[in-house]
């Protein structure tokens, strides 16, 4: 069963916009890190249905303009065009490499495993990997693992009494169906962890 892992809401100023929804909210904000190879930085949002929200911006252009990273290519772009929101999420599974072969099989085509990590604030590496299914005609949700299971703040009253659920853009059960082996019925994917309604736009909802 997959989950909703994350949310990744494009910003020019992370912090402020985190501190913004954050008051909007009422829900804790934390300092997230930077990530050297891509260019990013983040401020993050957790929540107790083992969630959370992705404030990223850029603090070296010419670094992300070079990463081969889909996601860093999908942030550039929408922040070069004066776009910011929320752009993609991630869906979080243990078993990435039986959903490579699961590409594979459709013939699929797919950008991955891109690894990725970050320090943590008592010096330890947090890493993970992400597979990005792709189409020629929209964004698709990637799928991550994270090498602890889950990304949890280290502090646990860093994550709010509060949970997330989303709808999205994707409005083709069929597709959902055979990339993500999920089941949707009345245009609702339950996931592990929340609800995934097909819609016409990205958003996020906080209950």
């Amino acid at each position: 069963m997959l989950a909703i892992d994350h949310i990744v809401i494009a910003a020019k100023d992370p912090e402020q916009a985190a501190r913004d929804f954050g008051k909007e909210y009422d829900i804790q904000i934390t300092e997230g890190g930077r990530h050297a190879n891509w260019g990013t930085y983040n401020y993050l949002a957790y929540f107790r249905n083992d969630c959370y929200i992705e404030w990223l911006g850029i603090f070296d252009e010419t670094t992300a303009a070079r990463s081969d990273n889909p996601l860093i290519h999908l942030l550039f772009r929408e922040l070069a065009e004066g776009h910011e929101g929320a752009i993609q999420f991630a869906l979080r599974t243990n078993q990435m490499d039986d959903a490579i072969q699961h590409l594979r099989k459709l013939d699929m085509p797919f950008t991955g495993p891109v690894r990725g990590s970050r320090q943590l604030p008592d010096g330890s590496l947090l890493e993970w990997r992400m597979l990005f299914p792709e189409t020629n005609w929209e964004v698709l949700p990637f799928m991550i693992e994270w090498n602890k299971g889950k990304n949890t703040p280290q502090d646990p009253n860093l994550i709010n009494d509060k949970t997330i659920s989303l709808t999205t853009h994707l409005t083709d059960p069929g597709m959902l169906s055979s990339i993500y082996q999920l089941n949707v019925n009345d245009g609702i994917v339950r996931l592990d962890n929340a609800e995934l309604t097909l819609s016409g736009e990205l958003n996020v909802s906080v209950e």
